[in-house]
């Protein structure tokens, strides 16, 4: 596996992100155009396909948001017993989620402080991102 950076460390899933999405634009397009072609007909069967697109679409965004917040609030925990294990204290729980996920990042020796610094600061997950030195890889996301 490549060694994994702030420049590469956003994770895209070819088969969902390229692949699902793809076949969802596609059957919109089709969809569309049976629906023009056949607004007189067959009114009936256009909404129908109409309506069974827009849950799938719906469907496969709630999914995927679900899976997001789940993972979210596991790096949480993860990196609250991270801090617990090297410091003895919990995470200062007026961090974001999105600075204690940016955090995961950081090697154990910068660990520490770069949460004080954080919490200081009010660093952005970019600038924590930024911030981190010895990066620390996490291939296991969704």
């Amino acid at each position: 596996m490549n060694q994994q950076n702030y420049k590469n460390h956003r994770m895209i899933d070819p088969l969902y992100h390229r692949g699902i999405g793809i076949l969802t634009l596609v059957t919109l397009i089709l969809s569309l155009i049976f629906i023009v072609q056949n607004l007189g007909s067959q009114m009936l069967l256009s909404l129908v396909i109409l309506s069974m697109l827009i849950t799938i679409i719906l469907i496969v965004i709630k999914l995927r948001l679900y899976v997001l917040k789940l993972q979210d609030r596991s790096i949480r925990n993860e990196e609250n017993f991270r801090y617990y294990r090297m410091t003895g204290n919990l995470l200062d729980s007026k961090l974001t989620h999105k600075q204690v996920i940016a955090l995961r990042f950081a090697s154990d020796e910068e660990y520490p402080g770069l949460v004080a610094r954080a919490q200081s600061e009010n660093l952005s997950p970019d600038e924590i991102k930024k911030a981190v030195q010895n990066w620390r890889a996490d291939h296991h996301r969704v």
